[in-house]
C-alpha cells in the first residue's frame, strides 16, 4: 500500500422591503461591479478600485495555486523521488489518464500519438478501441501538443508541465468564485472573502493535491466559469453586444466542462431542472430560458462530435428533458395565464408531461441506440435509494464506497469552524423565503401578463427578485442536495457556497432586510456594517487560521511505497513488452503508466462490456475452481494475474462491502464471517482462489506458475495449454 512517511531532519435611498430586490447604484467609489466599467463608468474611482478588484482576484487564485502545489510537494516529496515513484503517485484512474499524456509525448510525432489513441489495442485486451471516443482525455492530448510545441522542454520535465497546469486551473477556479460573489453582492469584498473560504476549506472544497488527473480537476473549474457568465448574463445592465459575448462565454466554458468530464450530462441536467424551476416561476424570460437551454444541447453536441458521435450523449437524459421542455413550451402557450390556482395546476400539469415525454425520448433514444453504457450509474440510483435490486455487483461496487454515501456531519462542523456555515444558512434561509414570495407573486399576476411585460411594474410588489440572485440560489440548493446524496458530488456545492454565503455577508438585500427590521436603516450605516462585517470577518480567519497554515505547510513527508515499486519495476523488467496483465482496475491503471503492458480491464467504468469482463476477471477474489478462472483469464487474454492481498484479505470495509462478499453475493455463496446471510444463499464448493492458489497444490500449479512475490502482491503467469485436471469443476464455468 502506498503509504507517506516523515522525512528525516524535517519538522442612493437604501432599498426598503417594498422595494424593487434589484441591483443597487453604486453609492461611493468602493462599491463597483467589474463590469462597471463597460457601462461607460470612466471616473477615477471606478478605474482604480476595479483594478485593485482584479488584482486581488488574481492574486488569491495564484495563491490558492501555490498552496496545493506546495502540499502536493510537501506530501510525496515529488521532486526527490524517482520517475517510477512518480507515476506510481497517480492513483488508481488518475494513472490511467496520465498515461495517454505519456503515451502522446512518446510516440514519433503528434499524428502517430493521435492514431495510436484512435486505435488502441493496449487498453483492453483482445480489442481495439477509440479513446477519444470512450474517454474525456482532449485535456491529455492537448497538452501533449502543447508541451511539444513550446520551448520549454529542456527546463521542463513533462510531469511538472502536466501538474503545473492542473495546479493553474485551481486559480482558475477561485477567479471564477471570486467574480460571481462580485456580481452578486457589487463588492469585491465578496470575492475576497469567497477566495480566503475555498482555501481555507480545502479539505471539503478540492483534492486536487493527491488526485491530479481526476476528471473533475479539470472541468469544475470551468463549470465555474460557465456559473460566472450565466450570472453575468441574467444582469438586466447589458447591452445587447455583451449579452452576446455572454453567450458566446457561456457555450465556450460549456463546452470546455463538457469535454474535459464523463459526467457532465448529469451536472447539466441537474442545472436544466435549475433553468425549467425559474422558467416555470417566471423569474426568466422566453429568449433566456431558450438561450440558456441551446447553450447546453450546443456545448454537447460539440463534444459529441469531437468524441466521433459518442451514443451515451445523444441517449443523455439532459437532451431528452430540454427537448421535451422547449416542445411542449411551444405547444403550450397558455401556460402563464390565469389566477394562482390556474398557474399552479397548469404548472403540475406542465411538469409532469414535460417528465413523461422526457423518458420517452429517452427510451427510445437509447432503444434506436442500443445504448448500454451508463446503465450501471441508474442501478446505483435505484439502489441508493432502495428502488431496485442491491445485490448487483455494479451498483454495490459504488455503495460500499465512501464517496459515493450520505455527506458526513463532520463536513458541516468543519464548514462552520472556518465561520463559512452560519452565514450560509442565514442567507440561503433568507433568499428562499423571499424567492417563494417572489415567485408567488409571479404566479399570481393577472392573466396576459408575462415576464417581459411586467419590467416595470415592481412598485408595490412585497418582494422581488433578481434572476441572477434566483439562479445562484437554485444552484446552491440543487447541487447541496446532490452533495448530501452522494459526498463525492459535495467538491461542486462547497466553491458555490463560499460565493453564496459572501455575497449574503457583503451584498445590500440582506443588510437592508435586517436594518429595516431594526428600524436602524440609514446610507452610514448600511454602508458601514458591509464592509466591516466581512473586513472584521477576514481578520478573524487571519488570526485563527494563519498559524495552521503555516504548520500545515512545514510538515514533510515523502512517497514510501516500496512494494509496488518493486512490482513495478519487475513487470517492466521480467516480462516481455506485449504481454497482458490481469488484476484489479485500480493496480492496472498503475501498470499501464509505469510499464505499458497491455491490461485486461482498467476503471474507466463507463462501458458494459469492460464491467462485464472486469466482474469476470475479479472471480480470482471469489471462490472458484482453478479451471473456471483459468477459463476465464485465458477468454480475455491475460498471461499474468496480479493477486493483492489487500483485497484478498480485505478488512476496510464492513462484512458486505468487501469485494470478496459481493463476488460471493453475485454469485448466489454465503459470504465470509459472522453475519446473517439472505436464505436464498448456499456454500460455495471451492475455496476461495486468492487464498487457495497459494497452497501450491497441483490443481492450481499444473495452471498457474507463481513468478513473483513480496509482502503485498502475488503475481502468477497463466500456462497457456490447459492440463487435463482429475477432477472436473462442479459448476459450470463463467467464460467471455
Amino acid at each position: 500500500m502506498t503509504a507517506l512517511r516523515q522525512r528525516k531532519g524535517s519538522k442612493g435611498k437604501e432599498p426598503t422591503l417594498g422595494a424593487e430586490f434589484q441591483p443597487q447604484q453604486p453609492n461611493c467609489c468602493t462599491d463597483h461591479h467589474p463590469e462597471k466599467i463597460l457601462h461607460g463608468d470612466w471616473s477615477w474611482g471606478a478605474i482604480i478600485w476595479t483594478s485593485v478588484g482584479w488584482s486581488v482576484s488574481v492574486g488569491l487564485g495564484l495563491l490558492c495555486c501555490i498552496y496545493v502545489a506546495t502540499l502536493h510537494e510537501n506530501d510525496l516529496w515529488f521532486s526527490n523521488i524517482k520517475e517510477v515513484e512518480r507515476e506510481i503517485s497517480f492513483r488508481t484512474e488518475c494513472g490511467l489518464y496520465y498515461s495517454y499524456y505519456k503515451q502522446m509525448l512518446q510516440a514519433p510525432s503528434i499524428q502517430e500519438g493521435l492514431s495510436e489513441l484512435i486505435h488502441d489495442n493496449l487498453t483492453e485486451s483482445k480489442r481495439t478501441i477509440n479513446l477519444l471516443q470512450r474517454m474525456n482525455i482532449y485535456q491529455e492530448v492537448f497538452l501533449s501538443v502543447l508541451y511539444r510545441l513550446l520551448p520549454i522542454q529542456s527546463y521542463l520535465e513533462p510531469v511538472y508541465f502536466y501538474i503545473y497546469t492542473v495546479f493553474s486551473l485551481q486559480a482558475v477556479y477561485v477567479i471564477a468564485l471570486y467574480l460571481t460573489a462580485w456580481l452578486l453582492s457589487g463588492s469585491w469584498l465578496a470575492g475576497t472573502l469567497t477566495g480566503i473560504w475555498y482555501i481555507l476549506n480545502r479539505v471539503d472544497t478540492t483534492r486536487v493535491e493527491f488526485t491530479i488527473s481526476l476528471r473533475e480537476n479539470w472541468s469544475l473549474p470551468f463549470l465555474a466559469l460557465q456559473v460566472t457568465t450565466i450570472t453575468c448574463y441574467l444582469r438586466p445592465q447589458l447591452t445587447a453586444l455583451q449579452q452576446k459575448v455572454m453567450v458566446w462565454l457561456m457555450y465556450v466554458t460549456t463546452f470546455c466542462f463538457c469535454l474535459t468530464w464523463q459526467f457532465n450530462q448529469f451536472i447539466l441536467l441537474v442545472q436544466a431542472f435549475i433553468i425549467y424551476t425559474l422558467d416555470c416561476a417566471d423569474f426568466l424570460t422566453t429568449t433566456q430560458v431558450t438561450t440558456l437551454y441551446l447553450v447546453q444541447v450546443s456545448g454537447l453536441l460539440s463534444v459529441w462530435l469531437l468524441q466521433f458521435c459518442n451514443s451515451m450523449i445523444l441517449g443523455s437524459l439532459v437532451l431528452s428533458f430540454i427537448v421535451a421542455a422547449l416542445f411542449i413550451r411551444h405547444c403550450q402557450s397558455g401556460l402563464k395565464t390565469g389566477n394562482l390556482l390556474v398557474r399552479l395546476g397548469k404548472v403540475l400539469l406542465h411538469s409532469a408531461t414535460v417528465l413523461l415525454l422526457t423518458f420517452t425520448i429517452n427510451y427510445l433514444a437509447k432503444k434506436a441506440l442500443q445504448l448500454r453504457s451508463d446503465e450501471h450509474i441508474f442501478k446505483f440510483i435505484k439502489s441508493k435509494f432502495a428502488l431496485g435490486p442491491t445485490r448487483d455487483f455494479d451498483a454495490s461496487l459504488y455503495l460500499c464506497e465512501e464517496a459515493f454515501g450520505l455527506l458526513p456531519l463532520d463536513t458541516l462542523e468543519r464548514l462552520a469552524g472556518t465561520l463559512l456555515l452560519y452565514p450560509y444558512i442565514i442567507t440561503l434561509l433568507l433568499l428562499s423565503a423571499m424567492l417563494a414570495v417572489a415567485a408567488l407573486q409571479n404566479l399570481s399576476t393577472p392573466k396576459g401578463s408575462s415576464t417581459e411585460e411586467r419590467k416595470g411594474a415592481g412598485e408595490g410588489r412585497l418582494v422581488a427578485f433578481r434572476p441572477d440572485v434566483a439562479y445562484n440560489l437554485l444552484h446552491t440548493l440543487f447541487y447541496g442536495l446532490l452533495a448530501f446524496s452522494t459526498m463525492r458530488m459535495k467538491y461542486i456545492w462547497t466553491g458555490h457556497m463560499c460565493a453564496v454565503a459572501a455575497y449574503g455577508v457583503c451584498g445590500t438585500e440582506l443588510w437592508t432586510l435586517l436594518l429595516n427590521t431594526l428600524r436602524c436603516n440609514t446610507k452610514v450605516l448600511l454602508r458601514l456594517v458591509r464592509y466591516a462585517v466581512p473586513l472584521v470577518m477576514i481578520g478573524c480567519l487571519y488570526y485563527k487560521f494563519w498559524p495552521k497554515v503555516m504548520e500545515e505547510l512545514s510538515e514533510l513527508r515523502e512517497f514510501y511505497d516500496p512494494d509496488t515499486v518493486e512490482l513495478m519495476t519487475w513487470i517492466s523488467t521480467k516480462t516481455p513488452k506485449q504481454a497482458v496483465f490481469a488484476g484489479s482496475m485500480q493496480l492496472l491503471a498503475g501498470v499501464k503508466l509505469c510499464t505499458g503492458r497491455v491490461l485486461t480491464n482498467h476503471p474507466h467504468y463507463e462501458d458494459k462490456d469492460l464491467r462485464e469482463r472486469t466482474r469476470q476477471v475479479y472471480q480470482v477474489y471469489a471462490r472458484r475452481s482453478p479451471e473456471e478462472v483459468y477459463d476465464i483469464l485465458r477468454a480475455v487474454g491475460a498471461d499474468y494475474v496480479v493477486l493483492e492481498n489487500s483485497i484478498c484479505y480485505e478488512r476496510r470495509h464492513r462484512r458486505g462491502c468487501r469485494l470478496r462478499d459481493l463476488l460471493d453475493l453475485a454469485n448466489g455463496h454465503i459470504m465470509d464471517g459472522p453475519g446473517e446471510d439472505d436464505p436464498d444463499l448456499i456454500p460455495a464448493t471451492h475455496p476461495r482462489f486468492c487464498e487457495a492458489i497459494k497452497t501450491d497444490t497441483a490443481s492450481y500449479t499444473a495452471l498457474f506458475t507463481r513468478t513473483f512475490q513480496n509482502k503485498t502482491f502475488h503475481v502468477y503467469r497463466i500456462k497457456k495449454k490447459r492440463k487435463k485436471s482429475a477432477k472436473g469443476s462442479s459448476e459450470p464455468s463463467v467464460t467471455q
